[in-house]
């Protein structure tokens, strides 16, 4: 099985949100951490968001937070909302396959992916951090004090 880039983005975007959880998360500062279109991950943004494992909050000094503690971010059910899961054209509504009716490929592949989802359920996005990730994406939040602004910031 091959998850579409949709959800790879997906999965990443929760992961750097899960470790910068001290401020709200940028879609430009995501998408220039990865090197991704930043359009492109302003599609998969606003599916976690209608999916209920991101919060959005707009205006200035806005930006990405997860909707809910890491460990109660179940990575299958993050897979089952981003992926279309039609392996083959009869898994799908528009079945135009002349064998489908008699064959078994379908029973077959949607028994795999059963048993790829159910792996995945056992893991949460809690799962997937680790010190190597963090040290990789966690940018640090400065605060600026007024013992360090430049004279006339006063």
């Amino acid at each position: 099985m091959h998850l579409t880039q949709h959800t790879d983005y997906g999965l990443r975007v929760l992961i750097y949100t899960a470790i910068n959880d001290d401020a709200l998360a940028n879609i430009g500062t995501i998408a220039d951490t990865y090197g991704i279109s930043k359009s492109h991950l302003m599609k998969v943004v606003t599916a976690l968001v209608k999916g209920g494992f991101l919060d959005s909050v707009r205006g200035k000094g806005g930006g990405l937070k997860l909707s809910r503690p890491p460990e109660q971010i179940n990575i299958g059910a993050v897979v089952r909302h981003l992926e279309p899961m039609q392996l083959v054209e009869c898994m799908g509504d528009n079945n135009q396959c002349l064998i489908a009716p008699g064959c078994r490929l379908a029973g077959i592949l949607g028994g795999a992916m059963k048993a790829f989802l159910n792996y995945l359920d056992g893991f949460t996005l809690a799962d997937l951090l680790n010190k190597p990730t963090y040290d990789l994406l966690y940018i640090p939040k400065t605060e600026i004090s007024a013992g360090f602004l430049p004279a006339g910031y006063n």
